[in-house]
């Protein structure tokens, strides 16, 4: 039996106790005001309490709960302070850690998945987990061989549990609108429940981890652990130490929070461009910054001449965790995306507009003035239109309150967007990137990652385009193809 609360009717109520215990202590926060307490303290004491209650449910419920919570935890940055401040801590709380599994029932996942003489396979194995998420927990050992590793271990029944947990929560999504105000929850839900069956496949995540590891081995910024076995339920990887990015958010210098701010959005443009492959689950939980490497330590070929070029050796490293969730992109991230930044920059609303209608943002029924689509997009984007950008809780919220004013231009344009399913989850990764970046309250020169790794986002990235379309469409011509039509590669 898990130990892990399967049964629906339990993790129901506890589920549905969320929204209905929010207007309960809306109730009892009343009476404390006609007995005479301020206002303002009694909605901090309600804030605090719906926050702890938060915390002690989803953690508890781990599953598709705690998921949710995780994946609310980085977008708190864009909420009012006087909402985000209560929920803050107890959010964070849900990226490093949760209520462990006893050990017992950690042995027997290994037992049954690694073979009962599993402990063989180790020379040490640490029973108190070191930390914790939404379908497992990670446990430090140190590998037969001596490498000090970390073993994951799938709760038993996680599948279950996600499933009906984002099930359960998708009905109740109008209702938990108190908990996070101005943030619709149902399409997060939905987007988290297409993804179950991938999170679940440790084979899958091995493989993801592994071609990530091997493009990565060697590099000054980004440290990838190796992949050491894999088998169902269990997946063990190289330990690396560091220091977590919630601690990097709530105490860490200047230095560190610009560093590791630059090093996200480098890792979030240059994955895919890399590997093929978008890290898909960036929440402060699966980053860690580490020292910098040693100066004996075999650099990559590109690190190698990232130095000489006056690179970052030397400098803190971004460890990532967690490759659960990924989106498969072979020719990276699409062109389109930089061809739509280099044209709102340069204030072509014609040529912004054509490109989000031939995607499909804009639907073929729906007729938008392309200058107010500009306006629209223009302020969101204002990172990439200076050397440098300060991401900061108060420029999130701006845009936010912005979008979200059912009065504002911006609120009436944005409901008529679409996103087209190919760009949801890089849509929702890229919003949950921004929002640690505002976390950390990081300088980032944006623009830098944007020229180094994002197709058609340089002019003359355009330009050979161009160049290559004319030479298809003379070759075609010339093969007795219509004229006018590129041959299609």
């Amino acid at each position: 039996m898990s130990d892990l609360p399967r049964k629906a009717v339990t993790r129901t109520a506890k589920l549905a106790a969320l929204p209905l215990g929010f207007a309960g202590r809306a109730t009892w926060g009343l009476g404390k005001r006609i007995g005479g307490k301020s206002a303002e303290l009694v909605a901090r004491e309600v804030q605090q309490r719906t926050a702890d209650q938060l915390f002690k449910t989803l953690g508890e419920l781990k599953g598709g709960a705690m998921k949710l919570g995780q994946a609310l935890s980085v977008f708190e940055s864009a909420l009012p302070e006087e909402v985000a401040g209560p929920y803050r801590a107890a959010l964070t709380k849900l990226q490093e850690a949760a209520p462990p599994l006893p050990a017992r029932t950690v042995h027997g996942v290994l037992a049954t998945r690694i073979g009962e003489d599993w402990r063989e396979y180790f020379l040490e194995f640490e029973d108190t987990p070191a930390a914790a998420a939404s379908i497992g927990q990670v446990h430090r050992a140190v590998w037969h061989d001596g490498r000090e590793v970390a073993v994951k271990v799938q709760y038993p029944g996680a599948g279950e549990a996600l499933l009906s947990d984002l099930s359960q929560l998708s009905r109740f999504a109008r209702l938990l609108g108190p908990l996070v105000p101005g943030m619709d929850i149902k399409p997060l839900i939905k987007e988290l429940r297409d993804r179950v069956s991938e999170e679940l496949d440790y084979e899958l995540e091995a493989r993801a981890q592994q071609e990530h590891a091997a493009e990565f081995e060697g590099d000054l910024d980004v440290v990838i652990p190796q992949v050491v076995h894999q088998s169902d339920q269990v997946l063990v990887t190289e330990w690396i130490d560091g220091i977590p990015l919630s601690e990097v958010i709530a105490e860490g210098t200047a230095e560190q929070r610009d560093r590791a701010g630059q090093l996200l959005a480098r890792f979030l443009f240059s994955g895919p461009a890399r590997t093929g492959l978008l890290h898909a689950d960036p929440h402060p939980g699966n980053f860690r910054l580490l020292p910098p490497a040693p100066e004996n330590a075999e650099l990559s070929d590109d690190a190698a001449l990232a130095e000489e070029d006056g690179g970052s050796f030397g400098s803190w490293r971004l460890g990532v965790l967690d490759f659960g969730t990924v989106d498969r992109l072979p020719g990276g991230l699409p062109r389109n995306i930089g061809d739509s930044l280099r044209l709102t920059l340069e204030g072509d609303a014609a040529g912004v507009y054509g490109l989000l209608r031939e995607e499909g943002f804009v639907k073929e029924s729906i007729d938008l003035d392309p200058d107010a689509v500009l306006d629209y997009l223009l302020p969101i984007i204002e990172p990439t239109q200076v050397e440098e950008f300060t991401f900061s809780r108060g420029w999130i919220r701006e845009q936010a309150a912005r979008i979200a004013d059912p009065r504002s231009p911006a609120h009436q344009l944005g409901r008529q967007l679409n996103l087209p399913p190919s760009y949801v989850l890089i849509h929702r990764v890229t919003l949950s990137t921004i929002g640690v970046l505002c976390q950390l309250g990081a300088t980032v020169r944006l623009r830098d990652e944007l020229e180094a790794w994002l197709p058609g986002f340089l002019a003359e990235d355009a330009e050979d385009v161009e160049d290559t379309e004319v030479e298809e469409t003379e070759y075609a011509e010339e093969e007795g193809e219509p004229e006018g039509k590129p041959v299609q590669a």
